[in-house]
């Protein structure tokens, strides 16, 4: 299967069943006219343009602080009372996060992929014009880092759950198998699963 290009008459499933770099997407999304493009992460502009695609509508995404202008929050001093207007992800802000949590929670340990769901969460509440705290931050990044708290895959982090499930599923299967049999899949016309790529080896 020959890999798809990007054009505004392609479907929702045949985008899809592509992989495409940031670059890619970005350039795409500039000639859709979708505002903010080249400020929107891989996984905004991918909803942007699937919405866009779905509708034939644009949908505005605010990626980030309105002004530029305003100070950023760390500048203030981080405190747990502090709202959260303009947050950065920057060292002292996850010094903050990681102390703060020791403190709210004696079970509290770092886990994998907490940070990157808690600024999922933070953009969601301030989408919604809720005002959060840094206590807010903390207490959800501690619930986030708990054993048992469930984490649902995130959909486009395609090639991490790729070589997982490769590695887990494939007979004496090496690292290097798993990234050769990746790249081979992003150059089919599927989707993005060790699933699929099983399919087409068939």
């Amino acid at each position: 299967m020959r890999r798809a290009t990007l054009t505004a008459a392609m479907t929702t499933a045949e985008f899809d069943n592509g992989y495409w770099y940031a670059v890619e997407l970005k350039r795409f999304a500039h000639t859709l006219g979708i505002p903010s493009a080249s400020r929107l992460r891989k996984d905004q502009l991918e909803r942007a343009i699937r919405h866009f695609l779905r509708t034939r509508r644009l949908v505005r995404h605010d990626p980030g602080p309105a002004s530029p202008a305003d100070r950023r929050d760390t500048e203030l001093g981080l405190r747990l009372d502090r709202r959260v207007v303009r947050y950065t992800n920057d060292s002292a802000t996850k010094t903050f996060l990681e102390r703060e949590a020791v403190k709210m929670s004696a079970a509290y340990r770092r886990r994998s992929g907490a940070r990157y769901r808690l600024n999922r969460w933070r953009e969601a509440q301030l989408a919604k014009g809720r005002r959060i705290t840094y206590r807010d931050l903390v207490r959800e990044y501690v619930r986030l880092s708990a054993p048992s708290a469930r984490h649902a895959r995130v959909p486009h982090v395609r090639y991490v759950y790729f070589l997982a499930d490769f590695l887990r599923r494939e007979p004496n299967a090496t690292r290097a198998a798993a990234i050769g049999a990746w790249h081979a899949l992003k150059q089919m016309n599927c989707p993005k699963t060790y699933e699929a790529w099983r399919a087409a080896r068939a």
